[in-house]
């Protein structure tokens, strides 16, 4: 599943290749992942112009002089630039440009293309709810988001709503250079703790963006991110020692999922159970 780094590396893509062009026909294999009808949908973006691009959590924004063409890839998926001679095997949409280019939409299991008409993209309930980018939050403003809250920190991390884009494949190293034990409380968090995490957030973000995302997520030409198992500091690393202290990573449930943590370094060392 893409998370921040993906989306925004593949957005930026997008942004430089497709703003400009204009769709001339839309084919749709897969209208459940609509919000409206087959007809309403290619109706509505067929002789669009794209304006823009810009991503939200997992979701991505294409503004057009008709509206807004909002996609997200769900489970997973690809995003392809191609022609008509070189598409994928699999795909749910096509949409061609007046370039004889075509942008190919895939989804694994599930995802979602919307369309919004102009001036009510604020009444959009799936991307309305979203909460800021992960990235674009300073420390400051991390430290009042979680003022007056008592819910776990991975919890926090996770929530779509409170912070956008950060999953499970990152959520373990922003913890550990954080040094944040995954159950702990963010009512027991000290401002320098918050702080640390708003600086660890940017760290565990940032090198993948910088090396094109996840090795395993393709971007909009089909070549794999370069961020490998290699990159990654604890996450999905049981048993293998810690890169800071040597000390052997552990798996932990940590409610309804597993995280992966130093228990040296990131030490639950009071009860913080909800």
């Amino acid at each position: 599943m893409p998370e921040l780094p993906e989306i925004t590396v593949l957005a930026r893509q997008m942004k430089t290749e497709l703003v400009g062009k204009t769709f001339t026909s839309i084919e749709v294999l897969q209208p459940k992942c609509l919000n409206v009808s087959k007809e309403a949908f290619v109706e509505a973006l067929t002789g669009a112009r794209l304006l823009d691009v810009t991503h939200r959590g997992k979701w991505f924004f294409v503004e057009t002089t008709q509206g807004w063409l909002l996609l997200n890839l769900g489970m997973g998926g690809e995003i392809l630039l191609a022609t008509r001679d070189t598409l994928p095997e699999k795909y749910r949409l096509i949409f061609d440009f007046d370039d004889e280019t075509c942008l190919v939409v895939n989804f694994w299991w599930f995802g979602y293309a919307h369309y919004v008409r102009p001036g009510e993209l604020d009444d959009h309930a799936m991307t309305a709810k979203l909460g800021p980018n992960a990235l674009d939050v300073t420390a400051d403003d991390l430290r009042a988001m979680l003022s007056g809250r008592r819910g776990r920190i991975k919890s926090f991390l996770l929530n779509q709503s409170k912070l956008a884009g950060i999953g499970n494949a990152y959520v373990h190293d922003i913890l550990f250079l954080a040094r944040l034990h995954p159950l702990r409380t963010v009512d027991t968090l000290t401002e320098a703790e918050m702080d640390a995490l708003a600086k660890a957030i940017r760290d565990g973000l940032q090198p993948s963006i910088d090396k094109g995302g996840a090795f395993y997520e393709v971007d909009l030409y089909g070549q794999k991110g370069g961020f490998t198992m290699d990159d990654i500091l604890i996450g999905y690393k049981e048993s293998e020692p810690c890169p800071i202290c040597g000390t052997p990573i552990e798996k932990i449930k940590t409610g309804s999922t597993s995280s992966f943590i130093c228990p040296r370094c990131q030490p639950k060392n009071m009860e913080n159970e909800e």
